[in-house]
């Protein structure tokens, strides 16, 4: 079972403005290294569920989302807490990259 949360204009700011972390994956169905990020993402979210929500956002079918915070290339994955925008990273993460992009703000 999936442990990332799919985003939408309905549920985006309750999730995001959650008292949890909230890193959300910025993507598309056709970007290659946007489903190399995916396994990775599944495992962080089941590895790191008490710290951290992860949501993902599909770029073509949310594009208002994708457009309040300028989304130009995917992956791009943004870290909020509280609902503001803490930090963001652009392409391809290994797991390792990830966990230390996390740990600064974690």
């Amino acid at each position: 079972m999936s442990k990332t949360i799919e985003l939408n204009k309905e549920n985006f700011t309750e999730t995001v403005g959650s008292n949890k972390p909230v890193l959300v994956d910025y993507w598309a169905e056709w970007c290659g290294p946007c489903k190399m990020v995916a396994p990775i993402l599944e495992e962080v979210a089941s590895d790191m569920s008490d710290k951290l929500t992860v949501g993902k956002v599909d770029v073509d079918e949310n594009q208002e989302l994708a457009a309040q915070l300028n989304i130009m290339s995917i992956p791009t994955l943004v870290l909020f807490k509280d609902g503001e925008v803490v930090d963001q990273a652009i392409g391809a993460l290994s797991k390792s990259q990830l966990l230390s992009f996390l740990e600064q703000h974690l």
